[in-house]
């Protein structure tokens, strides 16, 4: 067995996330071990950043994103169990993978952590983490959306709207939230309720004119024009007369 995923090694780090982070909240610096181990694991993630780097297909980062995936999960239950809130660059970046590689439920719990305890991206970021959860959602939700024959589930709706609620209150650009209410949008559409639907694509155009929703909107009012009042769109009856 690879001595990177055996149980000994997963126990041990997600021990030693739980019991504290880089910066834990009281300021205090992290016990030896714990700085040790989130050491091994920024080596670690930047030995698969340079592996990313080669890599220019955006298909196959996916995939490499969701094969490295499996070695930060005890890592990040530590860090979730612990919920000591102290600043961790591996745990924001792991956030991001997951949402880019569709695990758009499993990474909730990430966002509401690192929004709750007011975590930041690492620099090459240069943007709050509500903007990358928000972007990150709405641009993978998007892909998925308008990729043919994909099936698109109540799980991963729910999901995005998890991550509007969350990211309510926080300040980010307009155009960011309004593309989180297009996607929105688009899965309640996919799923039948054209009147949900419409709702969040007229809040994502009202936010910016710009984000290419204004025929769906039409399409959709006519869709619920149409349910509301059969009658007013079906033709005449034959009376066999004239």
């Amino acid at each position: 067995m690879n001595a990177r995923h055996s149980p000994a090694r997963r126990h041990y780090l997600t021990t030693v996330a739980a019991a504290a982070a880089v910066v834990q909240e009281d300021g205090q610096a992290p016990d030896k071990a714990t700085a040790n181990a989130y050491e091994l694991m920024l080596l670690q993630l930047a030995e698969h950043r340079r592996r990313l780097k080669q890599v220019q297909s955006i298909e196959r980062k996916i995939e490499a994103k969701r094969a490295f995936l499996q070695e930060y999960a005890a890592w990040i239950a530590g860090v979730l169990a612990g919920n000591r809130g102290g600043q961790d660059d591996v745990f924001v970046t792991v956030m991001v993978w997951m949402i880019d590689t569709g695990d758009l439920a499993g990474a909730v719990p990430l966002v509401e952590y690192a929004l709750r305890h007011g975590l930041t991206m690492p620099d090459q970021y240069q943007r709050t983490i509500a903007t990358v959860a928000a972007e990150e959602y709405a641009d993978t939700a998007l892909k998925r959306l308008s990729t043919e024959g994909v099936a698109w589930s109540v799980i991963e709706n729910t999901a995005i709207e998890a991550v509007l609620e969350l990211t309510r209150g926080h300040d980010m650009p307009d155009e960011v939230r309004a593309k989180l209410h297009k996607a929105l949008g688009y899965g309640f559409r996919a799923l039948g309720q054209p009147q949900h639907a419409l709702a969040h694509l007229q809040e994502a155009l009202r936010l910016n004119d710009k984000v290419g929703v204004k025929k769906d909107i039409e399409r959709l009012e006519r869709e619920i024009a149409k349910a509301t009042n059969p009658t007013t769109n079906t033709p005449p009856a034959d009376t066999g007369q004239g």
